[in-house]
């Protein structure tokens, strides 16, 4: 039975006791006298309350062999844990000879240290004032780097994301069109629902297209909707995405993709704030803030005629650039680890985190697929990794190995040529299940073939 809890406050030094009903402990007093305040309670719900309303930063909980219910002691160490998670927790065990298989796991997953009974008070006090150092710093080091907030779900301590996150705020607390540019996998999306949070548009709907995913032939319907009876097929009326963002924002992914019969329909809601399903025969006005990201140069585009200008300085009215992630060096053990505790509970218990060559790896890789090249590569790493801790080989980036000097740009160039082409030979050259599997429309893969020189129908069999 999960009996005694106690928790420590760094200041002053204050202790939280939970004990069974009737018992009688001599540990409240024992450190009482190394100057620890105790609070005193028998139950466990109270124990969460106090750890809601204090900051401690070391737990103490004893098993004291009676019995044993896994589910149940894991439910409440889980909780006690998760109510603050800069604890840590010390486990106090009877006795070491009569431990249960099932507690093992609990202890190495969640207590940074144990103690076996009888207690040799020097010892516990060591570990316990040990762990409450280790607590303090990692406090510390997290409010240094969270003295300038970031909106919801950003993650960052790097000048690029203050200047980002500076910028989102100011956005946001505007009604224009947006446009937010930056490299593919560098986190668009995050920005534009972030604008969303934080504008007075928060309670509507946010709706997420991607322009570059949707077949052309659909995409007209898909955005504007359609009647009954509009074309073969139609056999009811179809609410499209604008008229579902009424009252919120419409985000509109890849919009470099977009066909230019699609860019003049929406230049006309813009202009107009209505639209005409397909099929229709009136005017629907709509209320909808239009947020839109793109990866590719699209004044660029403009020049080259696949993109109208008068929509891109419709869409263009408020900048907003997102950073890669090479740019973004002081953020990267913050990111890999977020994202390590994001995932590695439901993988693999028993990893502790990053051995420091894989977090110096991480840290000069130039990461060409940015942030989402990050989490494939963590997720992939919790899978597949066999010790305690993630190394650079679980990563996979022993493999890179620059055998000449590179621009960033040059680097760029030839990961991303040979990501395609290795995607080609493994699809078959079947150009819509390569795509798919990169995450990107079929049209940015045939530019980006064009670009790259890809001579792919010459093997195509």
């Amino acid at each position: 039975m999960l009996t005694d809890f106690a928790a420590y406050s760094k200041n002053p030094r204050q202790l939280l006791y939970l004990q069974p009903l009737g018992s009688e402990n001599i540990l409240p007093e024992l450190l009482g006298d190394s100057g620890w305040r105790v609070d005193l309670t028998d139950n466990p719900d109270e124990a969460v309350a106090l750890m809601n309303s204090k900051k401690y930063s070391v737990g103490l909980m004893h098993w004291d062999g009676t019995s044993f219910d896994a589910p149940s002691a894991s439910q409440q160490v889980e909780q006690l844990t998760d109510t603050n998670t800069q604890a840590n927790w010390v486990a106090l065990l009877s006795n070491m000879n009569d431990l249960p298989d099932m507690l093992a796991p609990i202890i190495s997953r969640y207590f940074y240290d144990y103690h076996t009974c009888p207690v040799d008070s020097q010892r516990l006090l060591n570990t316990l004032g040990h762990a409450h150092g280790m607590a303090n710093m990692a406090s510390s080091w997290i409010d240094t780097t969270s003295e300038k907030p970031l909106p919801a779900g950003m993650l960052g301590k790097s000048a690029k994301m203050s200047q980002l996150a500076q910028q989102i705020k100011k956005v946001a607390a505007t009604d224009f069109s947006v446009l937010i540019g930056g490299e593919s996998g560098s986190g668009k999306e995050l920005a534009a629902s972030a604008i969303h949070q934080l504008s007075n548009r928060c309670n509507g709907p946010y709706v997420a297209v991607n322009c570059g995913a949707l077949p052309e032939h659909l995409i007209q319907a898909e955005l504007f909707g359609h009647e009954k009876g509009a074309f073969t097929g139609a056999d009811r009326r179809h609410i499209g995405r604008l008229e579902m963002a009424s009252e919120g924002t419409l985000f509109l992914d890849e919009i470099g993709d977009l066909p230019m019969d699609l860019q003049t329909n929406l230049l006309r809601f813009l202009q107009e704030k209505s639209i005409d399903r397909v099929g229709g025969s009136g005017q629907i006005h709509l209320d909808v803030r239009v947020i839109a990201a793109t990866n590719v140069n699209l004044e660029q585009a403009v020049k080259e005629g696949r993109f109208r200008e008068d929509l891109y300085y419709r869409l263009n009215v408020l900048k907003v650039d997102v950073p890669p992630l090479r740019e973004r060096q002081a953020d990267i053990q913050l990111l890999a680890e977020a994202f390590f505790k994001q995932y590695y509970a439901d993988v693999n218990t028993n990893l502790k985190g990053f051995s420091a060559p894989a977090i110096h790896a991480m840290e000069t890789h130039h990461w060409p697929g940015n942030v989402r090249e990050m989490v494939n590569r963590i997720q992939r790493a919790i899978v597949m990794g066999e010790g305690k801790f993630i190394t650079v080989r679980d990563l996979g980036l022993n493999e890179i190995v620059p055998c000449n000097l590179m621009t960033l740009a040059e680097a760029r160039h030839v990961a991303e040529k040979a990501a395609i082409e290795a995607t080609l030979l493994h699809m078959r050259n079947n150009v819509s299940k390569a795509a798919r599997h990169l995450e990107i429309s079929r049209v940015s893969l045939y530019r980006l073939m064009d670009a790259h020189q890809i001579e792919w129908q010459k093997n195509r069999k």
